[in-house]
């Protein structure tokens, strides 16, 4: 269907008999003193070349300015109603960029990758199945920093979350200030809507505030967590003296995660390799979502540029017919 997106300017269509009955016509031109006699023979070819000569032009004139003021009023072409998946989830990642993520103790097509890098390729996927959701993200390290608001471009978030890089927020572990920081972005939304999901590998060891007084903050605050502890528990080290293992998960404060999601109302989960880490987002895609009134978009389509390219032809026309004339 056509509407109009400012129908009031179509009040201005009887503008120009407005002003014709306002201003008066310009006084007529004075009479010839010399008179010929047989001129009337020819009054009444001329008064009809005249008019006809003057008239086609001032229809043109009407129909360029009631093209014009329909241009004016900005019609557009509304299409049929789009109903917006919605879910009515504010959901919050926090991802760890301490120097501890770069450990090579996760397999990826048969390659051992970084603990960032498993990272991303599962979270990448975790978002792009949020529809409905909007979805922010936190990057920390020594500091920790708001890198993508809540919105529904997932896209932009997954694009953000794989431009991230190591130590890029420093070296050491702010947990306390991530949490802190979630809390601060979240406050004025929906209080059942809230959730955290938290991906570290090591413990707190920067920051202004302890995790757990931040979790306090949370819980006050209705924000959920969910707290995910990343790493393997044992890796093969090869070196010039032979093979040994070791526990490359032996800074991981898996105490302290546990509190917080046990205080806000979360769950701690234990990602030891790319498989876990893949099953625990897919537990948290089971999130049961706050229901929300639907909302609706309809695509609009501008169509002012057909009656103005039109009223503007015919201006030229009137134009071009008056540089004639004369």
């Amino acid at each position: 269907m056509i509407h109009f997106e400012w129908p009031w300017l179509l009040a201005a269509l009887p503008l120009p008999l407005l002003i014709r009955w306002l201003v008066s016509a310009d006084m007529p031109a004075e009479q010839a003193a010399l008179k010929v006699p047989f001129l009337d023979d020819f009054s009444d070819v001329e008064t009809m070349a005249v008019s006809q000569t003057r008239r086609w032009p001032l229809w043109l004139a009407a129909v360029a300015w009631l093209l014009l003021v329909v241009a004016c009023a900005r019609p557009q072409w509304l299409g049929e109603p789009i109903e917006q998946a919605v879910s009515g989830r504010d959901l919050m990642l926090a991802v760890d960029l301490s120097g501890s993520m770069e450990e090579q103790d996760f397999v990826i097509n048969k390659r051992s990758v970084d603990r960032l890098a498993a990272a991303k390729m599962v979270a990448g996927d975790f978002i792009n199945r949020r529809v409905g959701d909007r979805v922010g993200l936190i990057l920390f390290g020594t500091q920790a920093y708001l890198q993508t608001p809540l919105t529904f471009d997932r896209k932009t978030v997954m694009t953000l979350l794989n431009e991230a890089v190591l130590g890029l927020a420093g070296e050491n572990t702010a947990i306390g200030d991530a949490i802190g920081l979630a809390v601060k972005r979240l406050k004025n939304e929906q209080a059942n809507s809230r959730v955290l999901v938290l991906m570290t590998d090591g413990a707190n060891t920067a920051g202004e505030v302890s995790p757990l007084k931040a979790a306090e903050l949370a819980a006050a605050g209705h924000l959920k967590i969910y707290t995910i502890g990343i790493g393997a528990d044992e890796m093969i080290v090869r070196s010039f003296f032979g093979s040994r293992k070791i526990n490359p998960s032996v800074d991981l404060d898996e105490k302290t995660l546990i509190k917080i999601a046990e205080s806000t109302g979360g769950q701690y989960y234990r990602a030891r390799n790319t498989d876990e880490l893949n099953n625990i987002y897919m537990r948290l895609d089971e999130l049961e979502p706050v229901e929300k009134d639907k909302q609706y978009f309809r695509p609009r389509s501008e169509l002012y540029y057909w009656p103005l390219s039109l009223a503007l032809a015919l201006a030229a026309v009137i134009a071009l017919s008056k540089v004639r004339l004369s």
